[in-house]
């Protein structure tokens, strides 16, 4: 707490390495909103980004509790409006396009429903959406009550006010106190400069979970164009060119009306109602934008003629049977020299197609988003000339018998996405369990915080048990090296690890591999070596896969288990599903397993050119950077099991890698301070015996009553002179 007051003092940035399930969420939120009350006019609204929707929502539920707290302490509610933000597909209650399942078509048939330009066509009455209708009639009038609202308050809210709740939220993001909302919001620049454009400078941003947020940003940035994307462009193009022939022919007058503000400037051009779902482009700085749109691209038809020789440039790339790796000002010279395409009108291809489309009131824009994707690398491409690469693929490396060809736009500098944040907000705080080290963070994301802090738990009795496995009991190291990973002996050693755990540990056991593969081909053997019959005489066994509809009902299955007392394991895989979004609580994860260090792959050119460009730009080692991506993974997996002061759970590392000084410093500091000297190279016996120990020990009672003092103040407790002190004391340390 005191270290994030410093920050918003400062009016700076911080990174903040907090243990997992120990109250992080709700210690920035008291404090940032206790600010807020404090400091109005310095701190005007707080912007909390997180993942997933659960996460989301999770967070939505803490602030409610914060508020209740606020209510009962002052005697009044607190005049404060929260909100949380999603997607259409999850705030949607259109009867018909609610029920749709992938949230691309709820994107397409919601614009169809509610884009300016198609409400009132030229050529007669479209249908419409009433909710929509309804709250540009009134909505913007009755503005959100003060209080928290999640998704579901949203769309109950909508229902009963017969508004849109989509564009209720969006409506209510300016005067809102609190935002709750994805990542995406603010990084991808494709909906950042649709959705938060108009947040104030004085908001303080929190990133939470935000372990990833390199990869999130570099994400964000990318393109990736395959010969399907590019022939149905080809048929995109046809279709355009066809509704500019009929539209010529027609109401040329449309088309006049749009070269004559394509002269103003695309401000001008792209002057479209919030209600228009196309993907802004705040890569092009305003300068540009209020620019008239160079004349080779200004009308229609010349438009379309430019965009059909670009295709038709990237289908014959694509058709080259070696691997390319470019730089953009080397496929620009390529791009001019082939089919006399310059860079400036490249610049301006995404908005004068988002222009065009506008123009000629196409319904199903959805059906364009391959050329959309297109002239979004175009801009692009012709915008930076640094931190990113074009490679070219003909064939994937697991399949290179058959033709495959790709083209990757990648995105090797991190900053590039986030760097408009940090200029544009006056506090962001990036905070997550997993962190370590610290001061990667601002270097990979070009940034200067005014703090940077790792904090560890107090706990009134040691509730984890980290350990790690390098041996079997007939002394064969334990690794997932790729030598050694098909040896008989190590496979055998893991699965024996695995066996003697889920006979000692209760209820749930999770572990996690380092690839599907790796997990496909260990249990293969597993299951011929007899292993796994021997591991459900113990607990029932579940498998993550890489369909998201069967790890559900997987995940769902085990809770299921782990509920009725059968006891369950699920194998999952590092950087899935599981690992990443899902947490066990209590009895859920009484112990995971991390069999082997999860590195990424390796031989992936993206990667290479990624650490490449880490290596020359930023002078940080590839086996540097290698490990600590491994490492955020690992530490992301375990701890999983741990939720709250009051949970209890093993954290064993399966692998003798895990060992060495350089790996094992890279965990989070409140993992090391649990991993003594005395568990740093376990056999498998000598594992199941210290797991035997330390469930003995969290079997006894343990009530709340035993945490005052320790991990728990009671408000007298707290008002003490002896803690006051102590608090000093910890404060001056820091």
């Amino acid at each position: 707490m005191l270290e994030l007051k410093r920050t918003l003092d400062a009016k700076g940035h911080g990174v903040l390495e907090m243990p997992s399930g120990t109250g992080k969420t709700v210690s920035l939120l008291s404090l940032i909103i206790a600010y807020q009350r404090a400091h109005p006019l310095d701190v005007s609204k707080l912007i909390y980004c997180s993942r997933t929707v659960p996460e989301i929502e999770k967070v939505v539920e803490e602030l409610r509790k914060l508020l209740e707290c606020y209510e009962r302490e002052l005697g009044e509610p607190l005049p404060c409006l929260a909100l949380a933000l999603s997607s259409r597909k999850n705030l949607c209650v259109h009867p018909e396009v609610s029920a749709l399942r992938y949230g691309k078509e709820v994107d397409s048939r919601c614009l169809a429903l509610t884009a300016s330009y198609l409400r009132d066509p030229p050529e007669g009455a479209r249908p419409s959406c009433s909710f929509f209708q309804e709250f540009e009639a009134r909505g913007r009038q009755s503005p959100l009550p003060f209080g928290v609202h999640n998704l579901d308050d949203l769309r109950a809210l909508g229902r009963q006010r017969g508004l849109c709740p989509y564009f209720m939220a969006r409506a209510s993001l300016a005067h809102a106190n609190v935002v709750v909302y994805s990542y995406h919001y603010l990084l991808d620049p494709k909906i950042a400069g649709l959705v938060s454009a108009e947040l104030a400078r004085s908001s303080v941003v929190v990133f939470d979970e935000a372990h990833n947020i390199d990869n999130v940003c570099i994400e964000a940035m990318g393109v990736t164009i395959t010969r399907r994307t590019l022939d149905r462009c080809q048929a995109n193009v046809a279709t355009l060119q066809s509704h500019v022939q009929k539209i010529k022919e027609s109401d040329s007058r449309r088309l006049a009306e749009e070269y004559r503000r394509l002269v103003q400037g695309l401000r001008e051009a792209g002057a479209a109602r919030d209600s228009d779902l196309f993907l802004a482009n705040p890569v092009l700085p305003d300068e540009i934008l209020q620019e008239a749109v160079p004349g080779s691209i200004r009308t229609a038809e010349h438009f379309v003629g430019f965009l059909r020789r670009l295709v038709e440039h990237l289908r014959a790339q694509l058709r080259g049977p070696r691997v390319q790796q470019l730089s953009p000002p080397a496929f620009l010279r390529e791009l001019r020299e082939r089919v006399c395409i310059d860079r400036k009108p490249l610049r301006f291809c995404a908005e004068r197609l988002h222009s065009l489309l506008r123009t000629l009131a196409l319904p199903d824009v959805a059906d364009f988003s391959p050329i959309t994707l297109v002239a979004n690398f175009a801009t692009l491409v012709s915008t930076y000339s640094k931190g990113f690469t074009i490679i070219i693929e003909p064939f994937d490396d697991r399949t290179p018998s058959i033709s495959n060809p790709v083209l990757h736009f990648s995105c090797l500098d991190a900053s590039i996405a986030i760097r408009p944040v940090f200029e544009r907000f006056q506090s962001v705080i990036v905070t997550s369990g997993t962190l370590s080290p610290l001061e990667f963070y601002p270097k990979i994301l070009g940034f200067q915080p005014v703090t940077m802090a790792t904090f560890s738990m107090t706990l009134a009795r040691s509730c984890l048990c980290p350990m790690i496995v390098g041996r079997g009991n007939d002394q064969v190291a334990m690794s997932s090296k790729f030598e050694t990973r098909e040896d008989i002996a190590v496979t055998r050693n893991y699965g024996q690890l695995l066996l003697e755990l889920s006979a000692v540990v209760p209820d749930g056991l999770v572990a996690f591999f380092t690839s599907y593969v790796y997990l496909e081909s260990t249990v293969a053997s597993w299951y011929e070596q007899g292993i796994l019959e021997n591991i459900q005489r113990n607990k029932l066994l579940f498998i993550e896969t890489q369909d998201g509809a069967e790890t559900s009902v997987a995940l769902e299955k085990y809770q299921e288990a782990c509920e009725n007392g059968r006891g369950a394991v699920l194998l999952s895989v590092a950087r899935g599903k599981v690992s990443e979004g899902i947490d066990f609580v209590h009895h859920y994860g009484r112990a995971v397993i991390m069999f082997g260090v999860p590195y990424v792959y390796t031989q992936s050119r993206i990667l290479k050119a990624r650490l490449e460009f880490l290596r020359e730009q930023l002078q940080v080692r590839e086996g540097e950077f290698l490990t600590f991506d491994a490492m955020r993974h690992a530490a992301q997996c375990v701890g999983r099991a741990l939720r709250g002061k009051t949970d209890y759970g093993l954290m064993v590392f399966a692998d003798k890698r895990f060992a060495r000084a350089d790996k094992r410093g890279k965990l989070p500091r409140w993992i090391q301070e649990h991993l003594p000297e005395s568990h740093l190279n376990l056999t498998v016996d000598e594992a199941v015996q210290a797991a035997k120990r330390f469930l003995r020990e969290m079997a006894q009672p343990f009530r709340q009553e035993d945490q005052l003092g320790l991990s728990l103040l009671t408000w007298e407790q707290l008002q003490a002179g002896e803690v006051q002190q102590r608090i000093q004391g910890i404060s001056q340390q820091l």
